[in-house]
């Protein structure tokens, strides 16, 4: 370019002119050559910087589009241990109408029979144990998908007819034959909670029944046919205007722990996974707490 800036005078020109004869004219074609091969180079360059952003446009639909396929929808399938029952049934109620199109099936049960119905093979989406035990039942099965989480804690009370018409104070109470009370099978988590809370107490207690959930030794007590049963801290909260509490203290008492896993073979594992980032989230915390239930240790 310092050449070009350089102008020639006409005596200088006249003289190739003269010497030359047509190298003057190669000479012209050759520098116009030079700023049409610059032109045509930055065109190419401009050309290609302006096709990068058009393709982030693209990407950015592409993105979209994967965000809105992950939308829950259709139908999940949570089975839930039975002392989840009442809080459950509000978190998949809001969890619902925050994904419309969605929709929440539960199967409550003693959080052992469940895990046996999983191992068996029956189709679900999520599974929510009342204790880590029956949880590992199915990680060791592999039916799990990823490691289980804690999302709540409860403990165990006792529970008598409305009034406490038999002035139940203590576990030591219940060792009196004279007391009829139910408890749930040792292999449920409620069962568990009241073979360690006897064993805390220094009691030896016969019951009359042993159940298969903690619901049926609810439906037992508020009904009438046993005058005591151990159930859960939530489980007399959600039926106080039909049965009384007995404080059970910390010394005498048990705690189990709630994991909640997506099985590995959910038929909707997209509403899996959002359903228990929502029972582990915030809304479902605030849920869990207004049931009686405890945050995870």
């Amino acid at each position: 370019m310092g050449v070009h800036a350089r102008p020639e005078s006409p005596r200088f020109s006249g003289w190739s002119n003269r010497r030359s004869g047509r190298a003057p004219r190669r000479r012209r074609r050759t520098l116009l050559a030079v700023p049409f091969a610059v032109v045509a180079l930055l065109a190419a360059a401009c050309s290609s910087s302006s096709s990068s952003p058009a393709a982030a446009p693209t990407s950015s639909a592409a993105a979209s589009g994967s965000a809105a396929a992950a939308k829950p929808t259709g139908t999940l399938v949570v089975f839930a241990a039975t002392s989840l029952t009442d809080a459950f049934n509000q978190i998949g109620q809001q969890f619902e109408a925050a994904n419309p199109g969605l929709t929440v099936k539960f199967n409550y049960n003693g959080s052992s029979s469940l895990a046996t119905s999983i191992n068996q093979g029956a189709p679900a989406d999520v599974f929510a144990s009342a204790a880590p035990k029956n949880m590992k039942t199915v990680t060791d099965a592999g039916e799990a998908s990823g490691t289980p989480k804690d999302f709540a804690t409860n403990s165990g009370e006792i529970m008598v007819e409305k009034g406490n018409p038999k002035h139940i104070k203590s576990v030591s109470d219940l060792a009196n034959s004279a007391i009829k009370t139910v408890v749930c099978a040792p292999e449920v988590p409620c069962g568990q909670v009241a073979a360690a809370i006897f064993k805390n107490a220094g009691v030896t207690v016969k019951p009359v029944s042993e159940e298969t959930n903690v619901g049926g030794v609810v439906t037992k007590v508020t009904l009438g046919e046993a005058d005591a049963g151990i159930v859960y801290v939530t489980d007399v909260k959600a039926n106080e205007a039909k049965a009384t509490g007995v404080t059970i203290p910390a010394d005498q008492n048990d705690t189990t722990s709630y994991p909640i896993a997506q099985l590995k073979a959910a038929p909707n594992a997209t509403a899996a996974a959002a359903f228990i980032s929502y029972v582990l989230g915030p809304q479902g915390q605030a849920v869990l707490a207004s049931f009686g239930f405890q945050p995870p240790a």
